[in-house]
């Protein structure tokens, strides 16, 4: 056998069995260790305020603190009715991936681990959505349907390309959430339970790229440059529902474009993705036609 081969199946198999270990301490249960029965608390956000979309807008700036909140209330939900999706597209990425793989080898079990763990957290956000008391926030049917293009068509480093997307995004935000005193309870325990659990997901996906950008065909790994960067776009867009406007008496359409040109949130956006705009960039997925659709998603400078 390749000698390389060997040394990336043995690397391989070493970060699973850390990780698996680390998932065995550090693992939670949200029906038991959040307190969903808590009443909210009085004049507190559900996200940072910097965070929000309009903050810093002029529309931002003639709104009352309790609208404000209230606004935090609806992004906060969105966020978490979009986390939902973004799960359900990863769980069926990673089995996909693990289905021609050897099941007793801890690459594949650590995988199953992770599976667990965004089950969990997919209950865990839709039902804050129910505590809330919002909508449940959905994709456009466009991007539903982009979704499950993407899903169906993506290649082995695309579906870990994706991963890093949709998790290391809001994974900058709650890192800036969890210990925020402004935030509601709630929220900062959800936010600090999916960090915590993340962090192995995001270690997993990254050493997996690395990998598969060395062994993948050239062919591979242009799709993947030209497809996760449209997905980048996807993303981005997804993150608030313009009906999060309309349920706070907003227009849909004014709060989108002032979002869309708001140099605080553009700035934010590309704050949240710098990290793993570094790592793509390292690995070599910003290279040729592709950047120029990164730099369109926002998330790219």
């Amino acid at each position: 056998m390749d000698a390389a081969l060997t040394d990336r199946g043995n690397d391989r198999e070493r970060t699973a069995e850390r990780l698996l270990t680390a998932s065995a301490r550090h693992s939670f249960d949200p029906d038991t260790d959040l307190d969903w029965d808590a009443p909210f608390a009085a004049d507190t956000f559900f996200w940072p305020p910097e965070l929000v979309s309009l903050y810093d807008t002029p529309l931002w700036k003639r709104m009352s603190p309790e609208q404000r909140i209230e606004l935090s209330r609806h992004e906060a939900a969105s966020l978490c009715s979009i986390g939902v999706w973004f799960e359900t597209i990863l769980m069926q990425l990673l089995l996909r991936h693990t289905y021609d793989l050897d099941p007793t080898s801890g690459h594949v079990r650590y995988a199953l681990t992770e599976i667990a763990d965004e089950c969990r957290h997919s209950k865990m956000f839709a039902r804050a959505v129910t505590k809330m008391g919002t909508p449940a926030y959905r994709p456009s049917r466009l991007d539903l349907r982009l979704g499950r293009v993407m899903k169906t068509i993506s290649t082995t480093p695309g579906s870990f390309t994706g991963t890093l997307l949709a998790e290391e995004i809001l994974d900058w935000m709650q890192r800036l959430t969890f210990p925020d005193e402004r935030v509601q309870p709630l929220m900062r325990g959800i936010t600090r339970i999916h960090v915590v659990e993340e962090a192995r997901h995001i270690r997993y996906a990254r050493e997996e790229l690395r990998r598969q950008m060395v062994t993948a065909p050239r062919w591979e790994i242009e799709f993947t440059r030209l497809s996760s960067a449209q997905a980048a776009r996807v993303v981005a867009r997804s993150l608030i529902s313009p009906q999060a406007y309309a349920s706070v008496g907003l227009d849909p359409a004014q709060a989108v474009e002032l979002a869309r040109t708001s140099p605080h949130r553009r700035e934010i956006m590309r704050q949240s993705a710098k990290r793993l705009m570094d790592f793509l960039d390292e690995v070599g997925l910003l290279r040729g036609p592709s950047r120029r659709l990164w730099q369109a998603s926002g998330l790219l400078a």
